[in-house]
């Protein structure tokens, strides 16, 4: 198995040391591991692309890249470019440190990378470490991906739906803010929503008078209702949650039609 990785921590981030040894497992000694991740951070660029500026493209070293670009850059250069001759079989987003669980789905260039990927027809797991003080302080903080990171990529691979139409479904999967040996299992869980979490912005005023905005947060552990995936973290379950890119409100389609007739 061809497998690529990328995140949007960037290239050095200790996730994606995490997410190569898991990648290294589930592709075998038969297999090849490429990495095209971005150079710098890119968190919360969502599915972001390079669409007017270039993209600087570096070997580190043999099969791994980094990319002067966001996640989604990195998962075309991969398939466009690093590994135009023979196309991963699965791209492994992450993994993200912090949760993209609920309405942080929505920002995250983890979930970004995978989003293309399915957009090109590969199959494309997300995969994010929920931080919280049941692991934040531990040696490792991505115990828990790390020691179960590579039964989860497996169980989807075998016993996951994988659609071929055309907004293909992937795979948003997050790890509890706890150690590898507290994980309780693994449940399908509904994307939720913080009601009392929004992103805001906060103006600070630098030593030279400048003025800047930076974006804040809140609280990340409150559950977010039954069958949600926060609350499947927060309760010590890995969530796995399928998504597409259609963003069409489908439920709407029929009365919307009517009310317009």
């Amino acid at each position: 198995m061809r497998i690529l990785i990328t995140n949007d921590d960037g290239i050095n981030a200790p996730g994606l040391a995490t997410l190569t040894k898991i990648a290294q497992d589930v592709a075998g000694p038969d297999g090849e591991v490429w990495t095209v991740a971005p150079a710098v951070e890119r968190s919360g660029v969502g599915h972001c692309i390079n669409y007017t500026t270039p993209s600087l493209l570096t070997e580190v070293s043999d099969r791994r890249f980094a990319l002067e670009g966001n996640p989604a850059d990195c998962v075309l250069a991969a398939l466009y470019d690093v590994m135009r001759d023979a196309k991963p079989d699965l791209v492994l987003s992450g993994i993200n440190r912090g949760n993209n669980a609920a309405d942080n789905t929505l920002y995250s260039g983890t979930i970004g990378a995978v989003m293309e990927a399915a957009l090109q027809g590969v199959p494309g797991i997300a995969m994010s470490q929920f931080f919280g003080t049941g692991n934040r302080n531990l040696a490792d903080p991505f115990e828990g991906a790390a020691q179960h990171g590579a039964d989860t990529v497996r169980a989807l691979l075998d016993h996951g739906i994988w659609t071929n139409d055309a907004y293909r479904v992937f795979y948003n999967v997050n790890f509890p803010p706890c150690s590898g040996a507290e994980v309780k299992g693994r449940k399908v869980a509904s994307q939720g929503f913080r009601d009392d979490t929004f992103f805001s912005m906060e103006p600070v005023t630098a030593p030279n008078n400048r003025r800047y905005l930076w974006i804040t947060g809140g609280p990340q552990d409150k559950p977010t209702g039954p069958g949600t995936d926060v609350t499947a973290n927060l309760d010590g379950y890995i969530s796995i949650t399928p998504m597409r890119a259609d963003l069409t409100a489908h439920d709407l389609l029929t009365d919307l039609s009517n009310r317009l007739d």
